[in-house]
């Protein structure tokens, strides 16, 4: 294990390891454990009782947080016609065809955050499929990013969109925000995504769903809830 810091140390003395914390509780906290000098994300883990290794047992979705991330997301849109200019209305910060994927294998240029394309460019960017799937850019029709409606995507996004997925490991990470978003706003972000997830429970799931439930901010502890509270 690789020795932590000062502020870590420090941190984690406010942290009752043994203790499962309510919500309220869980979010005050992981802001006074916050002690980096910038504004640290909030991170929401959780690990579920599922086996991602069957079909019938994944995990995913998408959620507008009401609060947003506090990050803003440069989008790049695959489309033709009128569907570009629609893009660039809606805010998409790049739109175009053929010339970006060119631009991106040639020049490795990956100056975005999010792909959206429009089904009938699917075909395009498969060709760059093994290029953006390591990186978590490839559109998916799950995740709401291979559709004919280009401005509700673009503007979902830029609203606070976010994308929730079970890994190997059984494990759902997602931001929340800022810790400068104060209680209010981290904790209606935060039972938002919840209950999105919870909602999205696998009929294939069998026992315990919420094995752990974990907040921390980009550079403090680990501050475990109390997952059987937020079931009910």
């Amino acid at each position: 294990m690789p020795k932590r810091g000062k502020r870590y140390q420090e941190s984690l003395k406010l942290v009752d390891r043994t203790h499962l914390y309510d919500v309220a509780e869980a979010v005050e906290l992981v802001q006074k454990t916050a002690a980096a000098k910038f504004d640290e994300t909030v991170e929401l883990a959780v690990r579920l009782g599922v086996d991602p290794r069957h079909a019938d047992q994944q995990v995913r979705g998408t959620v507008v947080l009401p609060h947003g991330t506090g990050r803003t997301e440069r989008i790049l849109v695959f489309a033709k016609g009128d569907k570009l200019k629609e893009a660039e209305e809606a805010g998409a910060d790049y739109a175009g065809g053929e010339e970006l994927v060119k631009k991106i294998q040639e020049e490795n240029w990956f100056d975005f955050d999010v792909v959206v394309a429009t089904p009938d460019m699917m075909g395009v960017v498969g060709r760059i499929g093994r290029v953006l799937g390591p990186k978590g850019l490839m559109p998916n029709p799950k995740a709401g990013t291979v559709t004919f409606d280009i401005q509700q995507a673009v503007e979902e996004i830029k609203a606070g969109k976010v994308e929730y997925r079970v890994d190997k490991a059984a494990i759902i990470n997602v931001p929340i925000g800022k810790v400068s978003f104060g209680t209010e706003k981290l904790t209606e972000n935060f039972k938002t995504l919840m209950s999105a997830i919870i909602r999205s429970k696998p009929a294939a799931a069998k026992g315990r769903y919420l094995r752990s439930v974990t907040l921390s901010s980009t550079m403090g502890p680990g501050i475990k809830l109390n997952g059987s509270k937020l079931m009910d």
